[in-house]
């Protein structure tokens, strides 16, 4: 078994999850100089510290370029991780149409956007120009190299609202979000995206992936956002009570971060242009069900009230058939070990960290 140490505070199994799968990831890697936007986000913090443990337990002479509107914030919370000599730090916001990176580049991974329900509630222009204008500046950015690989990281929010009838969404499904409610910027904006992706593809010869992602668990996940997963584990770690306001029918599934990393990578890697693959776990579970999971992880009395309103929420499963067929993707950490996992590291890490 290969070991490398957490930078950022990751349970040693987390890292282990990674490293069985350095095999896929070490010819394509060797010597690459990986340039990741959104390097300080949920995503962008796992990318950094598997990559870097990667570097390290396979002598890679990998290179890092972390892309992040304010890394000096990361650096308080993660100082071993901004530290790490792999990893070259660019402060800048991908909106700035100046967006320069210098030297050659072999991958990129674009996760410049928080999927963020109260910026897109409250600020929807910025949430829209952010994904549009963020993947167009990229893009041009990375038009010259042309030999570079990129994976557009986008979202299950594409496909609008799952209709009941589908027990799971599968990449040809041409459903969309109403384009007329303010409410679906950032669905909207990740639509753009990937059409931005194919003009690029298209016009320039510019290799793109896309990963549509849907939902997941695990260390650094906001915990007093819109993840009704997190806010979940919060209640149950802070209170007696967890309160569902809607019926709690809803079917959710949740991929372990770990897992996430090795798919994003394996798709970076190994994935076809311009042919999106959804990025999720297919074990489907109620809302009701996932609280109760949650409560028993947390290994306290918790008690789990439904409201009973049916207007709580609506399905969000992938189908993910392609990316298993045709990358050999798994999902290897079953929900009730990754709620566990999540539970876990809340409890043992620092307050600001975990927040």
């Amino acid at each position: 078994m290969m070991n490398a140490a957490s930078l950022s505070g990751l349970d040693p199994r987390d890292i282990d999850d990674v490293l069985k799968h350095a095999a896929r990831f070490e010819r394509e890697l060797r010597g690459a100089r990986v340039l990741v936007t959104g390097a300080t986000g949920w995503f962008g913090t796992w990318l950094l510290d598997a990559l870097v443990a990667l570097n390290r337990a396979k002598s890679l002479d990998l290179r890092i370029v972390a892309l992040s509107r304010r890394p000096e914030v990361f650096a308080r919370l993660y100082p071993e991780l901004h530290a790490a000599e792999e990893i070259e730090w660019i402060a800048a916001d991908v909106r700035d149409a100046h967006l320069a990176v210098d030297g050659p580049i072999t991958h990129v991974i674009h996760a410049a956007t928080e999927a963020s329900a109260k910026l897109n509630a409250e600020n929807p222009d910025r949430m829209f120009d952010t994904i549009v204008s963020g993947t167009r500046n990229l893009l041009r950015w990375a038009a010259p190299h042309r030999d570079a690989k990129i994976l557009l990281i986008s979202s299950g929010a594409v496909y609008g609202v799952q209709p009941p009838a589908i027990e799971r969404l599968v990449e040809d499904y041409r459903g969309a979000p109403d384009v007329l409610d303010p409410g679906n910027a950032y669905a909207e904006g990740k639509r753009a995206a990937e059409q931005l992706a194919a003009i690029w593809h298209a016009t320039r010869g510019l290799h793109i992936t896309i990963a549509r992602c849907f939902a997941f668990v695990g260390p650094h996940m906001p915990f007093d956002s819109h993840f009704a997963i997190g806010n979940f584990i919060r209640d149950a770690l802070e209170g007696d009570e967890i309160h569902i306001k809607g019926d709690g029918k809803p079917l959710r599934s949740y991929l372990y971060m770990s897992d996430l990393v090795v798919w994003l990578l394996t798709i970076l890697v190994e994935g076809r242009a311009m042919r999106p693959y959804n990025v999720g776990a297919d074990e489907a579970v109620s809302i009701a069900a996932l609280a109760n999971r949650c409560a028993a992880a947390s290994g306290r009395e918790v008690r789990v009230r439904v409201d009973g309103n049916s207007a709580g929420g609506r399905h969000y499963v992938p189908d993910t058939t392609r990316a298993r067929d045709e990358l050999g993707l798994a999902t290897r950490v079953a929900l009730d070990d990754a709620i566990g996992r999540t539970v876990d590291w809340k409890l043992h890490v620092p307050e600001e960290v975990s927040a």
